[in-house]
């Protein structure tokens, strides 16, 4: 993805400018008046003319996110992203910071990020009618004018907008009514900036009555007393849409002024899943692990399946988290069995001296990623999340082994076995032994070659036993997990060792 460069504006700070006058007197005197929302609609345009990526990181959105943000955006509108958990919602919101010029003069002293040349606050405009070009300026970064909040039914009008400060009013010597008197409170401090809301209709009604004023008339009720506040910011705001309705949480006046309303989406495509997952998930582990594709596809199926599972909750949905933490687990898994195992052990001193390979026997070790980011339904409640939770990866192994055993050979695999055969094999063994093991099965070695295209040992048994997995999760053959068989060549320091049986 090609580098985002920030547009080409004046920024007189290089220039040594510090007092109101030196400000007058520059390049930045011809943006005078420019609403945070033009700004963001000008850097928008140099960006897209540019042909630079709008976000960087969001996979799958190119056509139908991301153009709706786009036109919100050149619209000057206020907007709200609608979708359920795990859908970039927060990441997109928080790169529209990157929109913004890379500093802005504010009036040095002022709580609002009063503009030099138009303040809006009583204290901004004294201190320009006391100084005069004398005022200081300071130069506020972009990553200072992005506010978030996350909404809770516990935040009140004086969190979000401000409330009358007692101290403040006796130490100014000025009565409760003035607006000197006001501490504000996120919103206000965002001025000449973007504020952002996650989760919106958790908001109380009466904050989300004073969100409405504030974004149409620019005045406010603090305690009673009226105050205008001519904010000069851009809001964004997340929400699920199973609240966001009219029988929801969110006040449909509120909802009316929101200009842009932009549903979000769970990747379409497996391939845009697996984007996603390599690109967010820690992977770099210090001896690595290697992960072969089919282990890769069987995580991201994992997501896809339970968002189709009618035991799975559709109203909170699956997060594209799951995946993610999945993957991490998955990788974790073989870490432990390499420097557990014979299979990664090759030194005296017992540390592994291979590098890790990943199976897709550890999805069903890494259960632990799956079962919690589930919101299950009345019959999913009944059979258990860590039983959904295997079957679902079941179905996933099921679903990847189709792709991947299209061009196999698998009926005279299947013969073998339904010609009351057993292929019994320890786990703690290495992967030679399961090699030796594998050739007792008509097919199955040269199935496990043609599919991982190895030399090594390692590979071409975690190929094999993918084509068992296979097999098993799409029901043509069995499987039985078993503990306290013998294993020939189990290490020494277990008597006894756990394994499957195919049958």
């Amino acid at each position: 993805m090609p580098a985002v460069s920030d547009p080409v504006l004046p920024c007189p700070m290089e220039q040594g400018v510090r007092t109101l006058g030196e400000l007058r007197a520059g390049r930045w005197a011809d943006t005078a008046g420019r609403s945070v929302k033009d700004e963001l609609r000008a850097n928008l345009i140099v960006r897209l003319e540019r042909g630079e990526p709008v976000f960087r990181g969001i996979v799958g959105y190119d056509d139908t996110v991301v153009p709706q943000v786009v036109n919100a955006l050149l619209s000057r509108h206020n907007l709200i992203l609608l979708g359920l958990r795990g859908q970039a919602k927060t990441k997109i919101l928080r790169q529209l910071s990157e929109l913004l010029d890379p500093l802005v003069p504010v009036l040095a002293g002022s709580e609002l990020n009063d503009d030099p040349l138009a303040p809006v606050s009583v204290e901004g405009r004294t201190i320009v009618a006391e100084r005069g070009d004398e005022a200081e300026i300071a130069w506020l970064p972009r990553e200072a004018r992005y506010v978030e909040k996350l909404a809770t039914p516990d935040v009140t009008v004086a969190d979000v907008i401000g409330d009358i400060d007692p101290i403040k009013a006796s130490r100014l010597g000025t009565r409760l009514g003035d607006e000197r008197s006001v501490h504000y409170g996120l919103l206000p401090r965002a001025n000449r900036g973007i504020f952002a809301v996650n989760e919106l209709p958790d908001l109380a009604g009466k904050v989300q009555v004073a969100l409405f004023n504030v974004m149409q008339e620019g005045d406010v009720q603090i305690r009673g007393y009226p105050v205008r506040l001519p904010l000069d910011v851009l809001l964004v705001f997340s929400a699920n849409p199973e609240d966001y309705t009219a029988r929801g949480k969110i006040i449909t006046p509120l909802k009316d002024r929101i200009g842009a309303e932009v549903r979000t989406h769970y990747p379409g495509a497996i391939e845009e899943g697996m984007r996603i997952t390599a690109q967010e998930a820690w992977t770099m582990r210090d001896r690595g692990v290697s992960l072969p594709a089919w282990v890769a596809e069987a995580v991201e199926q994992v997501a896809f399946v339970a968002r189709e599972d009618a035991r799975v909750d559709k109203h909170s949905g699956v997060s594209q988290r799951l995946p993610i933490s999945l993957l991490e687990t998955v990788l974790s898994n073989a870490e432990r069995r390499a420097l557990g195992d014979s299979e990664g052990r090759g030194g005296s001193d017992g540390h592994a001296t291979q590098v890790p390979l990943a199976r897709v026997s550890d999805l069903y070790a890494s259960l632990a990623a799956v079962t919690g980011k589930l919101e299950l339904e009345y019959e999913g409640e009944l059979k258990g999340a860590e039983a959904v939770a295997r079957e679902l990866v079941r179905e996933a192994i099921g679903r990847t082994f189709a792709t991947y055993g299209r061009e196999l050979e698998l009926d005279p695999i299947v013969d073998w076995f339904e010609s009351e055969r057993t292929l019994r094999l320890p786990d703690d063994v290495p992967p030679e032994r399961w090699l030796l093991a594998m050739d007792e099965v008509p097919g199955l070695s040269e199935a496990a070659q043609r599919l991982s295209g190895a030399s090594d040992a390692a590979t071409r048994a975690a190929a094999g036993e993918f084509v068992l997995e296979g097999l098993y999760a799409q029901r043509r053959i069995g499987r039985s997990v078993e503990r306290g068989f013998e294993a020939p060549d189990a290490d020494p320091r277990s008597a006894v060792a756990g394994g499957r049986r195919w049958n």
